[in-house]
């Protein structure tokens, strides 16, 4: 029997879009060792994401509690990653609690930047940029040697899902498969600053249900996002769809607009976002989904810089007034005003839309 190729080990961002803005990396590791397979190190939360890339060989999930050390644990964890063969790891949190895991386990090579000065746990260190890069390259860069200059041809983040699991998410929820599919995504996990406002949505809403009666938009989020989905399904003129016996979604209403906050799982959530001919999203982890998926992506941005995380499908547009205030990073409104994302109107965001939804008839 001839012997096991070494293993490469990759330990996951703890948020989604940086999980998905992270995947050039592994495009760029199997390029470099097509022979070696790729394991990605995530917590539960992030995990499905990582599940839809090709290059992923199997996906480990972290037993850590958030924000916890646990050094016993960890060295528990890495004495069973040691037995694996892992030739190198690549570790993309900055924290010293996830470089100890493959320095416990043996691991000759360690890649990362050098975080919370983790001299040793990282034996190969990159250096933080000033200013810093846009994510994606900000984590390719680790495929070349420090201070090297990443290579040209940069690939865009790329997930996939399949017809079967596309089939069973509409299904699940009570879709109808015939009809076209607009997906918001009005919530962000970082916090309230980064939200477009409920009534904006449902300005929008309208716009596309007067345009087209038999478009479907599905309102996605965690169950963190679903009162902000029921400000937006109150604030909509149009019949709201209610829950079904067997489906979430009673299509005998003929409501056009259905929240699904907290009814899907992440994996529902990739399916269903790979079958939209749109999505309108806030700065979130969906936006980063939709554009590695290459669906049409409008990203809306007020707090935040969209030249740091911007979309990166094929068909995608930026909206940001670029006040004077912002990109201020912070989680509320330090003014109190949050003009950044007040001000941009439903129309402006709508004049955009109708093209794409145009395209994709």
């Amino acid at each position: 029997m001839s012997p096991q190729p070494p293993r490469t080990l990759v330990i996951s961002p703890n948020w989604i879009g940086d999980a998905v803005m992270a995947q050039p990396l592994l495009q760029r590791l199997k390029a470099a060792h097509p022979e070696r397979p790729i394991d990605v190190l995530a917590p539960p939360a992030v995990s499905p994401v990582w599940r839809q890339m090709a290059e992923v060989a199997e996906v480990l999930e972290t037993p850590f509690r958030h924000g916890a050390f646990q050094l016993k644990e960890r060295w528990r964890y890495a004495r069973l990653l040691r037995a694996r063969g892992y030739a190198e790891a690549y570790i993309l949190p900055n924290t010293i609690k996830y470089a100890l895991i493959p320095w416990l386990a043996g691991i000759a090579r360690r890649v990362g930047y050098k975080g919370e000065s983790r001299y040793g746990l990282i034996n190969v260190m990159h250096f933080d940029d000033t200013p810093p890069r846009p994510m994606v390259p900000f984590y390719a860069a680790l495929a070349e040697a420090p201070g090297a200059p990443l290579r040209p041809g940069l690939p865009k983040p790329r997930m996939e899902a399949s017809g079967r699991q596309v089939a069973a998410a509409i299904a699940k929820v009570g879709l109808d498969p015939a009809r076209p599919l607009v997906v918001f995504a009005p919530g962000a996990e970082f916090g309230g600053a980064k939200r477009w406002p409920p009534a904006h949505f449902a300005q929008l809403a309208q716009q596309i249900l007067a345009r087209d009666p038999q478009a479907q938009i599905a309102l996605l989020g965690s169950p963190k996002d679903a009162d902000t989905c029921n400000e937006i399904l109150a604030a909509t003129a149009e019949p709201v769809s209610t829950l079904g016996s067997g489906s979430l979604v009673d299509t005998a209403s003929g409501g056009g607009l259905v929240s699904l906050a907290g009814k899907t799982s992440l994996a529902d959530a990739v399916a269903l976002i790979s079958r939209a001919a749109a999505v309108v999203s806030n700065d979130s982890g969906l936006l980063h989904i939709a554009s590695a998926l290459n669906r049409p992506v409008i990203a809306i941005y007020g707090p935040t810089d969209p030249d740091h995380a911007p979309p990166f499908s094929d068909m995608a547009a930026s909206i940001s007034l670029r006040l004077e205030c912002s990109p201020c990073r912070q989680r509320e409104c330090p003014l109190g005003h949050q003009n950044c994302m007040h001000g941009i109107s439903a129309g402006q965001v709508w004049q955009t839309l109708q093209p794409m939804l145009a395209s994709a008839k």
